[in-house]
């Protein structure tokens, strides 16, 4: 995992927060939890929503950035921010709800980390899930190319980034023999962002952290970032008014135990 900038990355809030809304709207209204998990709760804020949505529940928000639950701890929601790996994650109880948002993208074998997560969940649970599914997209596509194909080639070579995305019905057939309930379903959200290099502002709060910290401050991160611009350009025009559209497709899992 990358390391993260809390400021960089709540830059694009009012996006980033969108999936997330829509993903609680879909926890069943019956669910009435006593132990949720944010597992990747970054700086906090839908842990703190999950918190006020349900007063009467422990909510806990894991996350493997200190600099992530500082920013969380500011919330000052009564949530139990703990540090730690969602891949060695064990819950000592068995939770209710396990909502995590934009995080899961960032761990290997979906095949078997879905079912452990929804498996650890009390009867009745549910695990609420949504992952950007970005690995065709075309500015991920181009920021692949670019740094397969330049003088810092050698430097980024395997890369330990977001994993390989799978097909929406690999999460179906997975999950299916242990839920009572699944639905399983893709947005495609189309933003409208604006300044200079929106896409660059974008991802490097993200996606672009890992290709940064490995290439040297000064010259060489300006000349690579310079060829993605020109990339970015070519496939993101920017338009008259000033707005460069960015699609951006995302994963969504409800499932109960």
């Amino acid at each position: 995992m990358p390391a993260w900038d809390p400021d960089v990355y709540s830059r694009y809030r009012a996006y980033r927060d969108r999936p997330a809304l829509d993903l609680m709207l879909k926890i069943p209204r019956d669910l009435d939890p006593r132990e949720i998990w944010d597992l990747g709760c970054g700086p906090g804020e839908h842990a703190a929503l999950l918190a006020a949505r349900h007063p009467g529940a422990v909510v806990h928000g894991l996350d493997s950035s200190p600099q992530m639950l500082e920013r969380a701890r500011g919330q000052g929601a009564d949530v139990d921010w703990v540090l730690g790996d969602i891949g060695s994650w064990r819950p000592a109880v068995a939770p209710d709800l396990i909502f995590t948002n934009a995080a899961l993208q960032w761990l290997d074998g979906h095949e078997t980390l879905f079912p452990r997560l929804l498996d650890s969940l009390a009867p009745g649970g549910v695990l609420a899930c949504q992952i950007p599914q970005v690995e065709d997209a075309g500015w991920r596509r181009s920021l692949r190319e670019v740094a397969a194909d330049g003088p810092w080639a050698g430097k980024l070579a395997a890369l330990d980034g977001v994993r390989q995305g799978h097909d929406p019905r690999a999460y179906h057939d997975w999950l299916s023999p242990l839920a009572s309930d699944l639905d399983v379903w893709v947005t495609t959200y189309v933003h409208a962002l604006e300044g200079e290099d929106p896409i660059v502002d974008w991802t490097s709060g993200t996606s672009l952290r890992p290709y940064l910290e490995r290439l040297e401050r000064g010259e060489e991160t300006a000349a690579f970032l310079a060829t993605w611009r020109t990339r970015l350009a070519e496939d993101y025009p920017r338009r008259a008014d000033g707005i460069t559209l960015l699609p951006f497709t995302r994963l969504f899992v409800v499932a109960r135990r």
